[in-house]
Formats: C-alpha cells, structure tokens, sequence
C-alpha cells in the first residue's frame, strides 16, 4: 500500500515538472583574476608650514665724531736772544736764538710768563722770555712745568758744601764753600727759593756766573702766609748739581 502511494506522488511531481515553464541559467561574472602587482602613488600628506614673523636685527652704525687736532701755539723770535734750561735769566744758558727762529709752545712755567718751546732748529726743548718772542695761537690752554734739572746733562762735582744762612736785618745771608771746577766747566751756582717781599711770596732766582763768589743776600720780610726757603745747586757747563737745602732763617 505504501509502495502504490509513493509512486503516485512521484507520477504527480513528473507531471508537474513536465508543465513548468523552462528557467534561464543566469551566469554570474566575478572579475578578472589579474597576476600583476598594483602600483601604487604616494600623495604625501600637506604638512603644515609655520608662519614666523621676521624680526630684522638692527645694527646701529657708531656715529664717529672728529676730534679737532691740536694746533700748539708758535712763536717767532723777534730779537736776538738766549733759549735756557730754565724759565728766568738765571738758568744756564741752552742755544742762542736770533730774529725769525720758529718754534712752537709746549709748556708754561708755573712762576714766571717764560714760556718752554721746540724750536724747529734745535733737537730739544728749552725756555724763552715772552718778550723776545711773537706768539701766534692761545697759550692759556698750555699746561704749566717746572724745568727738571737733573735730565738735563751731568755734573761730575756735586751739591755745594757747607750750606748755612743767617739773618740780617729784613736780608737774609746765604754762605757755602766753594766748588773747585775746571776752568772750560765752571758755570758757579744756582740759587731757587721763595721769599716774602712788601706782603708778597715771591719766586726768586739768582746765579753767580763761576765758582768764587760764596755768599748771596736776598731781602726776606715777615708777614706772608707761607714760609720763606730755598736751595742752590752747583752749576757746570753740562748741567746742575743735586740742590743743597738752605737752613732758612725765620724772620
């Protein structure tokens, strides 16, 4: 019985497959298999580039101010005279100087209005009365100097011996021994010092031109603020002594 039933079933599914209409086969394309490696271009990302502000450095360019040269003061000799190695008359004497000798004024003396000069035809420098000479220029701005006595040349003998001085009066009297120089050296002593006259504190110089006169008197009063001294110094045609200090009397 179930044998007949089962093959009823399949007689029923033949006829309807037989009534069916015919389905199309649909193929389905899958793409093409490729072998070969892709190639692939690099697009670099944009990086971002920082703006900076460009702050320029700024170098100053030193203004440079001239300095004005200095122009020394000239003088011109206007009679004939002599150039020594100090500023008075007393000095040893240093070169003769005649009208139109030129130089030019590089010191001022602190005592006197003589005035040290480079003459352009002498090798050194030496000191000059104002009143043989025409100056050209402002000496004000010129410095003062004492003369150094000991740069200048050599002296074989030395100070003066035995220096004393006493009082006499409103004068006052200097002694020393003599020096005993040759005859071509001898240019006697030199006397430097600061005495009070009429009220006022004087500078005073004095020179004996050998060595046989040893005694000097120079008027020295009371009644100025500083006190009166002085030196004196052996004096020889290639220059002066060390000074001997002389024991100055009060008044």
């Amino acid at each position: 019985m179930r044998k007949q039933q089962l093959g009823i079933l399949g007689l029923i599914l033949a006829m309807i497959a037989c009534n069916a209409p015919a389905t199309r086969a649909t193929s389905t394309l899958l793409p093409p298999t490729s072998t070969e490696t892709p190639t692939f271009t690099f697009t670099p990302e944009a990086t971002s580039t920082p703006e900076f502000t460009f702050t320029p450095t700024i170098t100053l360019t030193p203004t440079i101010t001239a300095t004005p040269t200095f122009t020394f003061p000239t003088v011109t000799v206007n009679k004939q005279a002599h150039c020594r190695y100090g500023p008075s008359v007393a000095y040893l004497h240093a070169a003769d100087l005649y009208p139109g000798d030129v130089g030019t004024v590089r010191g001022r003396a602190f005592y006197s209005q003589w005035l040290y000069v480079k003459f352009d035809k002498i090798d050194y420098f030496c000191w000059v009365a104002p009143s043989v000479v025409k100056v050209d220029g402002d000496i004000s701005s010129i410095k003062k100097i004492e003369p150094n006595l000991q740069s200048i040349g050599s002296n074989m003998y030395g100070p003066p011996q035995n220096v004393d001085a006493y009082r006499d009066g409103d004068f006052v009297v200097i002694t020393w021994d003599q020096m005993e120089m040759s005859q071509d050296k001898d240019r006697g002593y030199l006397i430097e010092a600061f005495v009070c006259q009429d009220g006022a504190y004087i500078w005073w110089t004095f020179s004996y031109p050998d060595q046989y006169t040893t005694e000097y008197s120079v008027k020295d009063e009371a009644g100025c603020v500083a006190e009166s001294y002085g030196r004196i110094y052996t004096v020889e045609k290639h220059g002066f002594s060390e000074p001997a200090d002389i024991p100055w009397p009060k008044p």
